[in-house]
């Protein structure tokens, strides 16, 4: 089969013909139709994160195809079965993160495209207990990315405990915030954008934010904090110590800070502010099956669409030179049936 494979860090992938993996009880195999481009996917090729992933390497966490073949043991999927292969390949089932909800946090979990190989490819394995099904009226395409970016933003807003009619506000529209902009408004609730560029902010406009910043042109939080009293929660997917810090500040007393992006800056927390005004922050990272369940019912039902332009896996290396010169507005899917 082809694929694009990472040999060593900070090289350029290589696009060659790779056995087609074997399916052990309990695997299937899926036939790739379409696979999101994830910053993450980056980070892989690069090994630029503490924990670094195998080498040899198919990156790829947004796969979204067809079960072509079914592993013993495996009762609740069929072959011609549409489904996704997430960032969370697999957890343990049994620990008390499995156990209460929480399967993310689970530290016996293996990744999609990071500890084993994922959808760059024209066949991926995937646990069969892991991947979750794409409703029919979506195709491939719109499905991939939400298998991260989609379950991403939309996992942090139900961290943010924003509630219908109350605001929040996003950090970055990007890849991930201009679909956080879509989400929060099917969710009822009433969104302000911030970002660098004006035409992202224009976007914003388009996909339903009610008010939007400039981060460059003025002190967002200080006019968040002016405009509107401040914000009942956040949701910062960009890379900037700055925009974290803006962040945290525009919320109003009770309010939550979640942390989507990762910057390699320290965040600054005021201690005294953050007991004073019973200020929440916390993490959040993609989401777990029921999550995807939910984010991919939202987008089945025309509520939310990703901005998309699809490319070939060929392009895979020119692909991670745009995203290195942030040239790239919303996401790139590799469509397999060019």
């Amino acid at each position: 089969m082809k694929a694009a494979v990472v040999n060593q860090f900070k090289e350029q992938l290589e696009i060659k013909d790779v056995p087609k993996p074997e399916v052990k009880p309990h695997q299937i195999l899926v036939r790739i139709h379409a696979c999101g481009v994830c910053h993450t996917d980056l980070h892989a090729a690069h090994g630029d994160w503490p924990v670094k992933p195998k080498l040899p390497l198919i990156p790829g966490h947004e796969g979204a195809g067809t079960i072509e073949h079914v592993g013993e043991g495996v009762t609740h999927l069929k072959v011609g079965d549409r489904v996704g292969v997430p960032w969370l390949y697999s957890a343990c089932g049994h620990c008390e993160y499995c156990l209460t909800g929480r399967e993310t946090l689970c530290l016996e979990q293996h990744n999609t495209g990071y500890s084993v190989d994922g959808g760059y490819a024209e066949y991926c394995v995937a646990d069969a207990n892991y991947v979750v099904k794409i409703p029919d009226n979506l195709s491939f395409v719109d499905a991939a990315p939400l298998f991260c970016a989609g379950v991403t933003t939309y996992k942090a807003l139900k961290m943010s405990e924003v509630k219908p009619g109350e605001w929040v506000a996003v950090f970055g529209v990007g890849g991930l915030g201009h679909l956080g902009v879509q989400y929060a408004k099917a969710m009822g609730m009433n969104v302000v954008a911030i970002d660098t560029f004006d035409e992202k902010l224009e976007l914003a406009k388009e996909l339903g934010a009610d008010k939007v910043v400039n981060a460059m042109k003025e002190d967002a939080a200080d006019w968040i904090q002016k405009e509107i009293g401040g914000v009942h929660g956040v949701v910062c997917t960009a890379v900037a110590k700055k925009a974290f810090d803006q962040a945290y500040r525009c919320i109003r007393r009770g309010g939550t800070c979640v942390m989507v992006g990762l910057p390699p800056e320290k965040m600054d927390l005021p201690i005294f502010d953050t007991v004073l005004n019973g200020t929440k922050v916390v993490g959040s990272i993609v989401g777990t099956r029921k999550d995807l369940e939910e984010t991919l019912q939202f987008a089945a039902e025309g509520k939310v669409k990703c901005i998309i332009e699809t490319r070939e896996l060929d392009d895979i290396n020119t692909i991670y030179d745009e995203m290195l010169d942030g040239k790239i507005n919303g996401r790139i899917v590799i469509n397999m049936e060019k």
